[in-house]
């Protein structure tokens, strides 16, 4: 399908003219500023070709682990943690979070900075807020935060790129839980994601702090089963459902030590080598709150692991 889109897509349109005008009404706006706004943004066709296909086939473990945990993925986070150790040391400091974990984050999420999108966040939000029936009461909210943060930061809206859903930046912030999480950790008075790594990382530990960071507690610890052990015990869903010394009398044993008051998910894998069973601390679960997905939060998990041993540093 063409992408042609041109200046002007928007004019005329009553849906815009309504959301300019909630705008004006709800956060002062000036409407006839944001009615010039819209005649410079683009409705795109390649956005709604990307958010309509059909979902990949849901990914094993065994297929999902290799696109994450790549040499040249972890060579890069080393990289990243070097230039960027001062910021780090300080982020874990002050938020409790572990270096290795906010390096991973960025590493799953944008590979350092190598994928964070070329799409206008305007373009973005406003294609999918007034083309994409399916959702578009989510993503007209996103433009309404996107708006916010544009004007708080003083920024020019039409200035800043994300993915074609509108996730921002080195960590992939959408702009909800920019204006909820972000922080300005360089002290420069803006909030920076896209260029400024030290804003970056003190917005993941920010967010993984709000969402209930335990510091100092592990994130997940391999299981094995016994031959009369309950596979049934397996989490539907994310969030830890029985406490660890349920777990261990249904028969599963963790290779770490672990307090049996501790509140697990209880994870099978289909591994490179059979079944892979694995015990969730609150910490995972925390992890599954940047992207809702076990297997995501285990390569999160392992990226950071692998980054500590590349990196020499115990």
């Amino acid at each position: 399908m063409s992408n042609a889109a041109h200046a002007g897509d928007y004019d005329g349109s009553p849906q815009v003219a309504e959301f300019v005008s909630e705008m004006t009404r709800d956060y002062g706006f000036a409407g006839e500023q944001l009615i010039s706004l819209f005649h410079d943004v683009e409705r795109k066709q390649s956005i709604l070709d990307a958010i309509s296909r059909p979902a990949e086939r849901v990914k094993t473990w065994k297929e999902y682990r290799p696109i994450f945990l790549t040499d040249a993925r972890i060579k890069r986070g080393v990289d990243f943690w070097n230039q960027n150790a001062e910021a780090l040391a300080r982020a874990e400091k002050e938020y409790g979070v572990p270096a290795q974990y906010i390096v991973a984050i960025i590493g799953v999420e944008t590979f350092f900075g190598r994928n964070t999108g070329n799409y206008r966040v305007m373009d973005a939000l406003a294609t999918l807020g007034f083309d994409y029936p399916p959702r578009a009461d989510f993503f007209r909210k996103e433009l309404k935060q996107f708006l916010l943060l544009a004007r708080e930061q003083q920024v020019d809206p039409l200035s800043l790129t994300g993915s074609y859903a509108g996730a921002m930046g080195l960590p992939q912030f959408m702009p909800s839980s920019f204006r909820a999480y972000a922080v300005d950790f360089d002290g420069d008075g803006h909030i920076n994601i896209w260029s400024d790594p030290t804003d970056a990382i003190g917005s993941v530990a920010s967010y993984f702090k709000q969402h209930g960071w335990q510091a100092g507690e592990p994130v997940a610890s391999q299981a094995d089963l016994g031959v009369d052990s309950a596979q049934s015990a397996v989490t539907q869903g994310l969030e830890p459902q029985m406490n660890l010394g349920q777990l261990r009398a249904l028969g599963w044993r963790t290779h770490d030590v672990l307090r049996d008051d501790q509140m697990v998910t209880a994870i099978r894998f289909d591994g490179e080598n059979g079944p892979e069973y694995w015990v969730g601390l609150p910490n995972f679960y925390v992890i599954t709150r940047y992207n809702r997905s076990a297997m995501y939060a285990m390569a999160v998990n392992q990226l950071a692991g692998e980054i500590v041993r590349a990196r020499g540093v115990h």
